[in-house]
């Protein structure tokens, strides 16, 4: 009886919550779009995600490479800025020292990049609240390595459907929602946009996304537009649908997942970017095809596979595909 009691009350404050937001702020707005389009290009770290963990990790086995490395070659293909995925900082999910970040924000600063983002794992469709707690702490502290690292925005992610949640999206949602708006109202206070990534996970489609951003109603929280990871018949439709919350990307080379070979249609990406009037990053991320959306319409692979990964030679090829894609659409 007392357990049951225990859980009417949780459900309840949850409730509570989600209606007290409700009834307390205006309707969520578009975050992005007042104006002409505009791009810098970036370049995800986890594009490098095997040598950077080799090396944060202290693996002795197989190719390292530094956050300073890293940036040196961002550098060198003419990136504008890079992404550094908190997972690469050594020591993660430990916060680093401030040393270490003014270190990195500083050799950024020498190499002409900024710093377009960072990221966090965290899981809000725990029904643990402990567990839910626990993350949102998590990406409080790295908010702070954010605004130390001057970087505008965090991403998050949504997490798994629960074992035993499918068919209850919206009891899942109330209480994710509550953690997000947590989340951003902190990031509000240090000057950081969380935005959370549709990840094919208990975000797997445009209408999903908006939804969760309108429950968190904040200024201060938006999308991060995978382009890979909308399991949808029609990817492009829902990266259009929500380009109004996007505050940064992950462009990827399919946005039929990891495995497959078809191409992203970049003039399509950039038509979509100039008639929504995005201004902001847009980072690049190639991944192996055993990494990513790997499991996203693997019919559409057929008999043609990848061939094997290699981001030294992935990365450029592919920024020259943006880079020549972004001149022809804006005529530059």
């Amino acid at each position: 009886m007392k357990l049951k009691s225990i859980k009417f009350i949780s459900k309840l404050l949850i409730v509570l919550s989600i209606a007290f937001l409700n009834s307390t702020v205006s309707a969520q707005k578009p975050i992005n779009g007042n104006g002409k389009a505009y791009l810098k290009t970036s370049l995800n770290a986890y594009s490098f995600t095997k040598p950077l963990l080799n090396y944060a990790k202290g693996r002795a086995n197989g190719p390292q490479m530094t956050l300073f490395e890293f940036m040196d070659f961002a550098a060198e293909q003419g990136f504008e800025a890079v992404d550094l995925t908190g997972y690469f900082f050594p020591g993660y999910p430990e916060v680093p020292s401030d040393d270490f970040i003014y270190k990195v924000k500083r050799y950024a600063f020498q190499k002409g990049l900024d710093i377009s983002g960072t990221g966090v794992r965290n899981d809000f469709a725990d029904p643990d609240p402990v567990k839910r707690k626990a993350d949102v702490k998590h990406v409080k502290e790295w908010i702070d390595v954010a605004a130390k690292l001057g970087a505008p925005v965090i991403r998050v992610f949504s997490g798994p459907v629960p074992e035993g949640y499918k068919d209850k999206w919206d009891e899942v949602a109330e209480y994710m929602a509550v953690s997000l708006k947590e989340c951003a109202e902190y990031g509000k206070q240090r000057g950081v946009l969380v935005g959370v990534q549709n990840h094919g996970d208990f975000l797997s489609t445009a209408d999903q996304t908006i939804k969760i951003v309108e429950m968190v109603n904040s200024d201060w929280f938006g999308v991060i537009v995978d382009v890979g990871y909308f399991i949808t018949p029609d990817p492009y439709a829902d990266i259009e649908k929500v380009m109004p919350y996007a505050v940064n990307f992950q462009l990827k080379e399919s946005v039929f997942g990891a495995k497959s070979t078809i191409k992203t249609d970049l003039l399509k990406i950039m038509d979509i970017i100039i008639r929504a009037g995005y201004r902001g990053y847009i980072p690049i991320e190639t991944l192996s095809a055993t990494g990513g959306n790997k499991d996203k319409n693997d019919e559409l692979v057929g008999d043609e596979k990848r061939s094997a990964y290699d981001p030294y030679t992935a990365v450029p090829a592919f920024l020259k595909e943006v880079k020549a894609a972004q001149k022809l659409a804006f005529n530059l």
